[in-house]
């Protein structure tokens, strides 16, 4: 069995693969909306994506770890964990049902922030009022890009303020047991869990695919799973939670492409200025930590 590898601090590496982590969400989104476009059932959707990311990692680990890879140096953790990462994608979907998705991909956003705030208690991370600021400024940019102006509030919202927190704290707990838990490990409890828990309602609404372009992209997205959570998982090892919360912003510029590529829709001249405002609070929180590491 292989052991945890412990931490390092290696801010900018872990930034870097925190973005490419990003990619593969954005690939998991554009898949998923994609899926259900074709006619496939939300939740049939959501267990394909997990199942696949359960299904891929024992293929990658398996041989390796054998029966070990099911161990656990924390379970309780490792359970939190998984459950955080479960709960906020259910929470999300009944958030869906009835809100705007400009409400809910607003409210999301906000994840940085309340990933920054809440390493400090849990975590124990030091994180100055500059960096803050930056943060509350990236999200601005976030609002001008999706404009949701003059929404009323709707009991729904708290389905959504749930799925933020809880999302929060999946990354917190993934930064709390780096160094403690093996990747492997990580990955097929979080996978595993949720696949348990959703096969039952995916198969009550089960659709089967009925074409080989659908059936490709049914196993593509688990393995999109698998490798954004992998990334996620190492970026965290590497670097402060709170440093990076930001990155979650780029993915909005990943899917302006994605959907100018797969769904031929243009992004607004909205998109472009709030876009200006979340690169500048991410180039200013990465300068800030090229200016204290050291030499």
């Amino acid at each position: 069995m292989s052991t945890p590898i412990p931490r390092e601090d290696r801010a900018k590496a872990g930034v870097l693969t925190m973005f490419f982590a990003v990619v593969f969400f954005t690939c998991i989104d554009t898949s998923a909306k994609w899926l259900v476009l074709a006619g496939l059932p939300v939740m049939q959707v959501v267990f394909v994506r997990y199942f696949g990311h359960f299904a891929y990692a024992m293929i990658l680990y398996l041989p390796q770890e054998r029966r070990l890879i099911f161990h656990s140096e924390a379970p309780f953790r490792q359970a939190l964990r998984s459950l955080f990462l479960f709960g906020s994608t259910i929470c999300n979907f009944f958030a869906l049902q009835s809100l705007p998705i400009t409400v809910t991909t607003t409210i999301m956003f906000a994840g940085p922030i309340v990933v920054t705030l809440l390493a400090i208690p849990i975590l124990g991370e030091r994180v100055g009022l500059r960096r803050i600021v930056a943060v509350c400024v990236g999200f601005l940019g976030v609002l001008v890009v999706i404009q949701p102006w003059g929404t009323e509030f709707h009991p729904a919202m708290f389905f959504s303020l749930a799925a933020l927190i809880i999302a929060s704290l999946y990354f917190i707990m993934t930064r709390m047991l780096a160094g403690i838990e093996t990747n492997a490990t990580q990955q097929v409890w979080s996978s595993g869990l949720a696949s348990v828990a959703l096969a039952p309602f995916a198969w009550a609404v089960w659709v089967w695919p009925e074409n080989g372009l659908q059936w490709l992209i049914m196993f593509l997205i688990g393995g999109f799973g698998m490798m954004g959570h992998i990334l996620a998982t190492v970026a965290h090892r590497w670097a402060d939670a709170s440093i990076l919360a930001p990155m979650v912003y780029s993915q909005i510029f990943l899917a302006a492409v994605a959907g100018i590529l797969v769904f031929a829709t243009y992004p607004t001249i909205w998109t472009l200025a709030g876009g200006l405002i979340i690169i500048a609070s991410g180039l200013y929180i990465w300068n800030r930590e090229r200016q204290k590491a050291p030499a």
